[in-house]
């Protein structure tokens, strides 16, 4: 057996094969375990535990509430984009449609809706961290989320259902179910990975006889892999089901069907009161972290930038900030915290640095929400509503995500080689690129083969019939699963990167700080709303890839050395905060 070292708190100071049992303050979950030698760290395979049973009770609530949102906004395009055939908005033989307000339109009201949605996550994880905890601040969410699809409905009902009225209706119903879908998803993605207890690395004997080390980092992965394949199950479901609601019964059942199965949600959360790991608010977090940057950096500006980010960037930044290095004369009172909250507030900043790259992944990703619909209308689509090849990436999640977590990821580990959080990062970088490549080609393809060449959107013949591409809009497949491979390796990586690098009482801001990145993706693709009508969508297409591609390129390149450090940030001792409620 290897000699054990002692925990050193500085990052930088760390040895890579320091053993993990000499930094663990033994609690429940750990008690009784075997912790890993500095030599079984570096020679011993790494695997995944088991995933608690109220985890799975979590991603129902989840699938449930990704079923509404997925399934009432898969429709939007449609329902914004183009006019009313029928009293009900469907039609079986032609294009189901409802307000006329034409693409740009369109794809500026989703644009908003998802900036909205993903900017409400900062507001729910303040409340949640602060004053009410996550469990409450779910439900709650839950409660305004259902109002929403409510009001919603009210906008398609027949008599009101395109009028001027039933647009103003709709816009509110985008601003309040917006607005309880961010609340809930900043939320709901850190509760389940608190289901499972364990934080550090042990020892476990296979049935086989091999010795292997548990790291909970890879069991947070595969949890947030299924909690994903989850998402994609609801947003499969939704979606095939609203789409032919839209096209044959009317707007009214699609979006009355996602709202009865949000309610789901209620009875589930209600039998997890008493089950589900919560953790409560510990009072002014982020106050006290934002203090404590703001006292690190004190006596490191200088008027020369370059000198600037230099201090900001030292490798005792931290370190001077931390109380023991303080003396208890001179230590503000707001300073409630150990040495150890300041190592996981330090890495909770790196992992914020790293998000602030995402939104040029979400650029590219957002053309599917949208625009891909879009293009779909402008092809021989034979019988399929335009809207229905959106769900060729939830369904090759489906597929794909028990592959990589069962067999590939495996396979790359006991081929030695280490596909890091980071790393998966930036291939989802680059496969967000090669969809939007895909796009840029197929759209090329659509003008040189439609009828009215680079007006394919409004293209219609003598009796105002569409007149569209020969081109089978199968041909978009390549788009949806390259996007699909792309959000396996950054989307669900990012959830997981959010949940481990955030202190403990931080995780909901952590994870809001993520998904704000794109609501921020939605604001700057706002400015390239113009490029989003013909005759300019091949540049829509081409930019979004340049963008994204050029964008993992640098991503790499700036989070490499932060890489190397993985293991160490995983591993860091349990910091201990005092906050007022």
């Amino acid at each position: 057996m290897g000699k054990t070292l002692e925990h050193d708190a500085s990052i930088e100071k760390k040895d890579l094969g320091s053993d993990v049992g000499s930094s663990i303050e033994t609690d429940s979950a750990h008690e009784g375990l075997e912790f890993p030698t500095v030599d079984e760290l570096t020679t011993l395979r790494r695997v995944q535990d088991d995933v608690p049973w109220n985890a799975y009770a979590i991603a129902f609530v989840e699938l449930a509430e990704r079923f509404s949102y997925y399934g009432s906004s898969i429709v939007f395009v449609n329902y914004i984009q183009q006019p009313l055939p029928s009293s009900t908005g469907a039609d079986p033989n032609g294009q189901a449609g409802a307000l006329d307000k034409g693409q740009q339109t369109a794809t500026g009201l989703n644009t908003f809706y998802a900036f909205w949605s993903y900017f409400a996550p900062l507001i729910g994880a303040l409340i949640a961290d602060t004053y009410w905890g996550r469990y409450k601040t779910v439900c709650v969410s839950v409660g305004i989320a259902m109002l929403g699809h409510i009001i919603m409905i009210i906008s398609s009902v027949p008599g009101i259902i395109g009028t001027d009225a039933s647009f103003g209706v709709f816009v509110l119903s985008m601003i309040v179910t917006g607005f309880g879908a961010g609340m809930f998803k900043a939320n709901i993605s850190p509760l389940i990975a608190e289901q499972y207890r364990k934080t550090k690395l042990f020892i476990k004997v296979l049935p086989s006889g091999e010795r292997v080390i548990v790291d909970p980092s890879l069991t947070i992965s595969r949890i947030y892999m299924y909690f994903y394949l989850f998402i994609n199950v609801g947003s499969l479901l939704g979606q095939i089901g609203m789409v032919y609601a839209e096209k044959y019964i009317g707007y009214w059942l699609a979006y009355t069907l996602p709202t009865i199965v949000f309610a789901l949600c209620i009875p589930v959360l209600w039998w997890g009161n008493s089950r589900y790991r919560k953790s409560p608010p510990t009072g002014s977090v982020l106050a006290a972290a934002l203090r404590l940057w703001r006292y690190a950096a004190r006596g490191r500006w200088s008027l020369n930038p370059v000198k600037t980010m230099r201090n900001l960037k030292a490798a005792d930044f931290w370190e001077n900030a931390k109380p023991s290095h303080i003396s208890p004369d001179e230590r503000p009172r707001w300073m409630a915290f150990d040495d150890n909250w300041v190592d996981e507030v330090r890495r909770g900043f790196k992992a914020c640095a790293v998000f602030l790259w995402y939104p040029l992944y979400w650029l590219a990703y957002n053309q599917l929400v949208s625009n891909l619909t879009s293009q779909a209308a402008t092809m021989s689509t034979h019988g399929v509503p335009n809207d229905v090849l959106n769900n060729l990436d939830p369904l090759a999640l489906i597929i794909f995500i028990p592959i990589c977590d069962l067999f590939i990821y495996p396979a790359l580990a006991r081929a030695g080689i280490k596909f890091t959080a980071l790393k998966k990062i930036a291939w989802g970088f680059f496969m967000a690129a090669a969809a939007m490549i895909w796009a840029t080609v197929i759209q090329y393809y659509l003008y040189k083969t439609n009828p009215c060449g680079h007006a394919a959107a409004t293209c219609v013949d003598a009796a105002g019939d569409p007149l569209v591409s020969p081109i089978n809009v199968w041909a978009q497949t390549g788009s949806y699963v390259l996007i699909a491979f792309s959000e396996i390796f950054a989307s669900i990586t990012g959830l997981e990167y959010a949940f481990t690098k955030a202190p403990k009482n931080m995780r909901s801001l952590v994870m809001s700080i993520f998904l704000f990145q794109s609501a921020f993706a939605s604001a700057i693709g706002e400015a390239f709303n113009p490029l989003a009508a013909d005759p300019l969508l091949v540049w829509n297409y081409a930019v979004s890839a340049i963008l994204s591609g050029v964008g993992g390129v640098f991503f790499w390149l700036s989070v490499r050395k932060l890489d190397k450090q993985e293991d160490e940030l995983n591993n860091l001792a349990d910091g201990h905060f005092d906050g007022e409620k």
